[in-house]
C-alpha cells in the first residue's frame, strides 16, 4: 500500500490550532494547578487543603476541569507531555475522590437498578414548571438563550468525546451499538454534520465566540461539575458502567428537551443554525434512546450483570447534576441576574 504524502515535499506539515486559554483561578486548588501546568513544576498546595475544599466549589470544580483539558486538546503554552505528568495525576485522583464521595454522599438513597434510575425519565412529567428547557420554549428572552448556549457550550463543543473511551471496554453488542450511534454523533462521516460542530454554527447565529473552551471563565461551579462528571467517568475503565448510564441518562432525556429547545429557538428568532441544532437532536436522540436502552445497557449487563448498580449511579449523578445547574440557572434569572459569573457583553442585569 502507498501513503500519499498530505504535504508538498521540503514543506512541514502546518502546526496543530492551540488549545484554549487558561482560566484565572478561583482559589490555592485551581490557583496551583494553573501555575504547575504553565511552569512544569508540580503543583504546590497546603495540606490538608483537598479534604477541605468544598466538592461542589468552585475552586474545586475548576481545578478538576483544568487537570481534564490536558486529555482533549489541552491548553495554550501548556506542554502536551503534562497530560500524564504524575504529579498532576495524584492531585486529580485526590479531587475525583473528593467528588466522587460527595455524589455517593448524595444518592445514598438512589436507585441500584436501570429500570429504578430510567423509569421516571421515560415519563414526561405532567408539571413543567421546574423544567429549564420549558422556560426557555414558553417565556424565556433572547438574552437568556445566549447564556444557555455558552454555558452548555463547554459540553457541547466536546459532544460525545468522552463517551468514546467507553467503546474498547465493551465488546459483542454494547460495542457495536455505542459505535453506531457515536458514528450519527460524529456526523456519519461529514465534518460538517458533527454535532460539536452544529452547536458551533448554534453559537455564531447567537453571537456568540463558538471557539473551544471559550466560557470556561464565565462557567460556575454547577455547570463546570456537568462536565467534570463526564470526563470522570470517561476516562476510569472502573467507571465504565457509569459512563454508560451517564450516556443513556442524556439520550433519554434529549428528545423532548431538544423539542422544546428547538422551538424556543424559532420564537426567539435565535437563527436557521440555532434552530437546526436541538431539531437535529429531536429524531436522532428518539432513535438512539432505544438502542442505548435495549443493547448498549442490554449488552453490557449481558455480559456484565454486576455493573447494573453502577449503570444506575451513573444515570441518577447525571440527573442530580442536571438539576443543580439549572437551579442555578433559575434562581438567577428569577433575580434578574446573569447565570454566568460575569454576564456576556451588552447585557444589563435588572438584580
Amino acid at each position: 500500500m502507498t501513503l500519499t504524502p498530505t504535504t508538498t515535499p521540503g514543506t512541514s506539515a502546518p502546526p496543530p490550532a492551540p488549545g484554549p486559554r487558561l482560566a484565572d483561578g478561583r482559589g490555592e486548588l485551581s490557583d496551583s494547578v494553573i501555575a504547575a501546568l504553565t511552569s512544569g513544576a508540580p503543583p504546590v498546595y497546603a495540606p490538608g487543603t483537598v479534604l477541605k475544599a468544598d466538592p461542589w466549589g468552585e475552586d474545586l470544580q475548576l481545578a478538576l476541569y483544568l487537570l481534564y483539558e490536558p486529555h482533549y486538546r489541552g491548553f495554550e503554552g501548556v506542554d502536551d507531555a503534562r497530560e500524564w505528568d504524575p504529579d498532576l495525576l495524584r492531585l486529580r485522583r485526590t479531587l475525583e475522590d473528593r467528588f466522587l464521595h460527595a455524589l455517593h454522599a448524595e444518592l445514598s438513597d438512589g436507585p441500584r437498578s436501570v429500570e429504578d434510575a430510567l423509569a421516571p425519565l421515560l415519563v414526561e412529567p405532567v408539571d413543567l414548571s421546574d423544567s429549564l428547557s420549558h422556560h426557555l420554549e414558553t417565556e424565556g428572552e433572547l438574552w437568556q438563550l445566549r447564556e444557555y448556549a455558552a454555558l452548555r457550550s463547554l459540553y457541547h463543543l466536546k459532544e460525545a468525546d468522552p463517551h468514546v473511551w467507553v467503546i474498547p471496554r465493551l465488546t459483542g453488542r454494547a460495542k457495536a451499538a455505542m459505535v453506531a450511534i457515536e458514528y450519527d454523533e460524529f456526523g456519519a462521516g461529514h465534518a460538517d454534520r458533527i454535532h460539536a460542530r452544529l452547536f458551533a454554527d448554534l453559537m455564531t447565529d447567537l453571537d456568540l465566540d463558538p471557539a473551544y473552551g471559550r466560557y470556561v471563565e464565565q462557567a460556575p461551579a454547577s455547570l463546570l461539575a456537568t462536565v467534570n462528571l463526564m470526563s470522570l467517568f470517561g476516562l476510569h475503565r472502573a467507571l465504565r458502567g457509569a459512563l454508560v448510564g451517564h450516556f443513556a441518562c442524556v439520550e433519554v432525556t434529549s428528545s423532548p428537551g431538544s423539542r422544546r429547545l428547538a422551538n424556543a429557538m424559532r420564537r426567539c428568532g435565535a437563527g436557521p443554525a440555532a434552530e437546526h441544532f436541538y431539531a437535529e437532536h429531536v429524531e436522532a436522540d428518539a432513535v438512539h434512546e432505544q438502542v442505548v436502552r435495549h443493547e448498549v445497557i442490554g449488552g453490557l449487563l449481558a455480559d456484565e450483570p454486576g455493573l447494573e448498580p453502577d449503570v444506575a449511579f451513573g444515570c441518577a449523578a447525571t440527573v442530580l447534576l442536571e438539576d443543580r445547574l439549572a437551579t442555578h440557572i433559575r434562581t438567577a434569572w428569577t433575580r434578574g441576574a446573569s447565570a454566568l459569573r460575569t454576564p456576556l457583553p451588552g447585557h444589563v442585569t435588572t438584580a
